[in-house]
């Protein structure tokens, strides 16, 4: 009897323990003080959520913080956006020490409706709506379920931390869910204000900030708002991800078309202010770590060496290829060494896209543009010598002095990729491989005279 009242005891200690442990490990936020003048900062979200929005969401908080702001209201009227992003936002409002409170402003659908959702109170202006979170392509085509299926657990996760009905989250993303007395399964969810107070998604209407402070008791406040300085709008412009793109096919094009002129000339400096823009903020923002960018200079000389020095394409190209794709991947990755948070690993695989894509799209603009831009462009085209001088005019470059040499042996006294340099009986010559590389020092003969060049092959 006594070993089992023991047990009872020691059952029933755990189970007052339990919650008491769960209690603890809540995030604990600050108290709002109604009765001292609060200091609240207030964040626009008004355009698609994407990184820019999440670069300015970070700095907002980190000022909140600092100032020890008692409320954060994020006054929202987005149609939505990015979905890594805005589970970034969502993550950073969860995690948030300081209350947070939003005020939609006539819209937070999709990834809008999911930081509203993390969010401690929602506030709406009359003819505002929340909802529709069904993740789509660019065309606006849903995306397969595995997407979906990661839409609803972040809607039902958020919605079961904040105490609000987590079907009704998932409503917002799955046409098949129904909601008794609220939406049947043929339709995705979105909310009126009269609906979304009605089931618990919504605490009152306003028609703007300063009314919906007075009507929940708060009128001894101060306002501080973001400022966004102009430096801080050109990096958000450089490290949008349309951005971002560009200047990758600017780096790409740069690249190539100074591989086909000789000496350092525009081409280079395109490629080296592109990737220092793209670089930069990235660095700037964290995001692109020291090591990343040694990455994108070691391959960039890999590439460099097997293109200059090294014979045909091998080892040291297809290296240097990747690590210049890795490096740009990576820079635009969160990351701690090759080490990835589970947001991350979504948003690592939408930079492989954007990397290899935009790579793609500039070389092969890179090679019509090298055929036609000398063809088809007027302006350009009078660059181009157009006047032919006919053989059989009487006009010619041949050489008989060189002919003669035609069956000639020599040396070559640099490497031919086709072209380079030859010696026959001790005068130099510029001549040009029949095909294949030949390597300084090869015994050559003369097999042909061809475009100013005598051609050769290595002698057998």
């Amino acid at each position: 009897m006594k070993s089992i009242r023991n047990i009872l005891t020691l059952l029933a200690l755990i189970s007052f323990l339990i919650p008491s442990l769960a209690i603890s490990n809540e995030r604990v936020k600050k108290e709002i003080d109604k009765t001292k003048k609060l200091r609240i900062y207030i964040l626009d979200i008004k355009e698609e959520i994407a990184p820019p929005v999440w670069r300015n969401m970070q700095r907002a908080f980190k000022e909140a913080n600092t100032i020890q702001a008692d409320l954060i209201i994020l006054h929202m009227n987005t149609y939505g956006g990015m979905v890594e992003t805005a589970d970034s936002m969502r993550t950073t409002v969860l995690n948030s020490s300081i209350p947070v409170w939003v005020y939609i402003d006539n819209n937070a659908a999709s990834a809008g409706a999911l930081i509203s959702i993390s969010c401690d109170s929602i506030y709406m202006r009359s003819g505002a709506n929340m909802g529709a979170a069904t993740v789509v392509d660019q065309t606006g085509k849903p995306m397969p379920d595995k997407y979906q299926s990661y839409m609803r657990s972040m809607m039902r996760s958020t919605a079961e931390v904040k105490g609000r009905d987590p079907k009704i989250a998932e409503a917002m993303v799955d046409p098949r869910i129904s909601v008794e007395g609220l939406i049947d399964s043929t339709m995705v969810l979105t909310f009126t204000p009269k609906e979304a107070m009605t089931w618990g998604y919504c605490q009152g209407t306003a028609e703007n900030i300063p009314e919906l402070l007075a009507k929940v008791g708060i009128d001894n406040y101060t306002i501080i708002k973001q400022e966004i300085t102009p430096i801080n709008k050109f990096i958000n412009f450089l490290i949008n991800p349309l951005v971002s793109g560009v200047l990758i096919m600017v780096i790409v094009a740069g690249i190539y078309f100074e591989l086909q002129t000789p000496g350092i000339g525009f081409p280079s400096f395109a490629a080296i202010a592109a990737a220092v823009l793209y670089f930069a903020p990235l660095y700037l923002e964290g995001l692109a770590a020291n090591w990343e960018i040694l990455l994108f200079f070691i391959g960039l000389v890999l590439l460099l060496l097997e293109i200059f020095v090294i014979p045909g394409f091998g080892v040291a190209g297809i290296s240097g290829i990747g690590l210049i794709i890795t490096s740009m991947v990576l820079s635009l990755v969160e990351n701690t060494g090759l080490t990835f948070s589970s947001s991350a690993l979504s948003k690592l695989t939408e930079s492989l896209m954007i990397v290899v894509t935009s790579a793609f799209i500039s070389f092969a603009l890179s090679l019509y543009l090298s055929r036609k831009l000398f063809t088809s462009n007027r302006f350009a085209s009078h660059l181009a010598l157009k006047t032919v001088m006919d053989k059989a005019e009487g006009f010619t470059i041949t050489d008989n002095k060189i002919t003669a040499h035609i069956g000639s042996y020599g040396i070559a006294t640099t490497d031919l990729r086709p072209a380079g340099k030859i010696k026959i009986n001790e005068e130099i010559f510029d001549a040009m491989s029949d095909g294949g590389f030949i390597q300084k020092g090869t015994q050559i003969v003369v097999i042909d005279y061809r475009n100013g060049q005598l051609v050769i092959r290595a002698k057998e």
